[in-house]
């Protein structure tokens, strides 16, 4: 496959007032870069403020480590990408097949309503190419807007980081925003699996993963959504 898809991370690394670091989830960006590195795409990496992008510090926990996370630190040119990402403003939709974004709670302050990811999502839509999301990165969909002006992912079947989940995890009084709410307030038809649990939602040209152990399936929906294409 000579697809080439942009991944999007977050450059946001302070965890509301709590004095804890965030950014992006490791596993949620290890798992879905060999998905597509194995299937033969080419991979840009971005972020709002280029460069190195702030990782979670609990998604690199020894609890937290996967077989795609041990690769993709032992991986150089993984991480020289990594290190080096692109500022998402000087990123073109006609230049690549798809985009992706993986979680953290990080985007729910920055990517949220980061212009150039919003206008970049409604251009890859318009131009009917597919925008993947996992976790928390589905909160990247909520300001933006269909061709008609409404809300994107108003009557479309969308998932992502539950209630639950951010209760589990103790972060329901920081977040800026829950997503299973925020998904629902711009009238996406959202549903769940049980708390992290693999689940995955197509609809159209919107992919959407609930949780980190949905990272892999959801980049799989897309690397099948662009075989099909």
């Amino acid at each position: 496959m000579s697809k080439r898809i942009l991944v999007v991370l977050t450059s946001h690394d302070q965890l509301g007032d709590t004095g804890n670091k965030t950014g992006f989830w490791l596993e949620e960006l290890a798992a879905p870069y060999y998905v597509f590195k194995d299937a033969g795409a080419e991979l840009t990496l971005a972020s709002p403020l280029g460069g190195q992008p702030p990782l979670d510090p609990t998604s690199d926990a020894e609890d937290s480590q996967t077989d795609d996370t041990r690769r993709f630190k032992q991986d150089s040119e993984a991480q020289a990408a990594l290190a080096a990402t692109h500022r998402l403003g000087d990123m073109k939709a006609n230049d690549f097949d798809a985009v992706f974004y993986p979680g953290g709670h990080g985007p729910l302050w920055d990517l949220v309503d980061d212009p150039d990811s919003i206008r970049l999502i409604e251009t890859f839509i318009a131009q009917g190419k597919p925008v993947a999301s996992v976790c928390h990165a589905p909160i990247v969909l909520i300001n933006a807007k269909d061709a008609a002006g409404e809300p994107l992912v108003k009557g479309r079947a969308v998932t992502g980081f539950t209630n639950g989940e951010e209760e589990a995890v103790g972060l329901t009084q920081v977040v800026p925003h829950l997503v299973e709410n925020a998904l629902q307030a711009c009238g996406g038809k959202y549903s769940k699996a049980g708390d992290f649990t693999p689940y995955v939602r197509e609809d159209g040209q919107l992919i959407t993963g609930q949780n980190p152990p949905s990272s892999a399936p959801t980049a799989e929906a897309l690397i099948a959504w662009l075989e099909r294409a």
